[in-house]
């Protein structure tokens, strides 16, 4: 992952944002539509692109991977068992998980197929991917790539996609769609007051869209 670096460096100051009232907002907009997707993540779930737990931690999920030794470390102190290791590699064995998370981790792979392929691989059948993205045509993915063109470490790093994208990219990995949230409707110039409650559906102009897919089978069988 070409990011690694870039959110290594900034391990604690990317995770401290988050306490902030802009970061605060988005991650409870973000998290609340994740759980509407799934309620309950029971079971053996992975995080894939883990970065310091947050997420993982709010949702009830003990292991995750990310390449940034500092990030596990901050993801390590919340209860989480880390590995070091990249999404397009994942170190377990097929067919061994319950489910996997992706959020906000899309835009940061060197190899998104290949990743969506990793995790089918490492997924049961009929297990759950839930995956969370900033839609590149939202007002969201429109200001963080302006950003990353005026060279923000992080965002420079990132290639984002719309939820039609993703959703093609996890579909010829195999996953079949079942559900999708969005949330954030409101850009980023907006006071966290008007983002609004997470909604049933594709909401066009939607800054963060979360969406459920299941393992029908292993990909190249079907």
């Amino acid at each position: 992952m070409r990011s690694a670096a870039a959110f290594d460096e900034r391990a604690a100051a990317y995770d401290g944002w988050y306490d902030s009232p802009m970061g605060a907002a988005l991650f409870q907009a973000e998290l609340g539509c994740l759980r509407r997707l799934l309620p309950d993540f029971s079971g053996r779930w992975l995080e894939a692109g883990l970065g310091t737990g947050r997420f993982a931690q709010a949702l009830g999920i003990g292991l995750g991977v990310d390449p940034a030794p500092h990030m596990l470390e901050i993801a390590r102190s919340r209860g989480i068992c880390v590995l070091a290791a990249q999404g397009e590699h994942l170190p377990f064995a097929g067919a061994c998980m319950d489910g996997v998370l992706l959020t906000l981790t899309l835009c940061f792979f060197d190899d998104p197929a290949g990743a969506l392929k990793e995790c089918a691989r490492v997924l049961r059948t009929g297990g759950n991917l839930v995956m969370g993205i900033v839609a590149a045509d939202s007002p969201w993915g429109r200001r963080y790539s302006w950003d990353g063109q005026c060279g923000h470490p992080i965002y420079a790093c990132a290639s984002f996609y719309t939820a039609a994208e993703a959703a093609d990219i996890a579909e010829k990995a195999g996953f079949c769609r079942a559900q999708t949230c969005s949330a954030l409707f409101a850009g980023p110039e907006s006071p966290p007051e008007k983002f609004g409650d997470s909604a049933a559906g594709l909401v066009p102009e939607a800054g963060f869209v979360g969406m459920r897919f299941f393992l029908d089978s292993r990909p190249g069988l079907g």
